[in-house]
């Protein structure tokens, strides 16, 4: 759940700096009150640690654990 959830704020973080790049325009500064607004300030903490999270998604084995069933084994 963690991932997913450091994932979305990762996301977020990302269109974000895409609309910054693109169009001068801080989305998540418009809407929290400026880029010095504490709401702001969390946002942008909260996204900084979802990156850092991030960073084990690299590390991480990612085969799928396959699970049998009875019926899987008889055919």
């Amino acid at each position: 759940m963690l991932d997913k959830i450091s994932l979305a704020l990762v996301i977020i973080g990302a269109l974000n700096w895409g609309s910054i790049g693109l169009f001068q325009f801080d989305l998540v500064a418009w809407i929290f009150g400026g880029q010095g607004a504490i709401l702001s300030r969390i946002v942008y903490t909260l996204v900084a640690l979802a990156g850092i999270w991030c960073i084990s998604l690299l590390f991480r084995d990612t085969e799928a654990a396959v699970v049998h069933t009875d019926d899987d084994i008889r055919g």
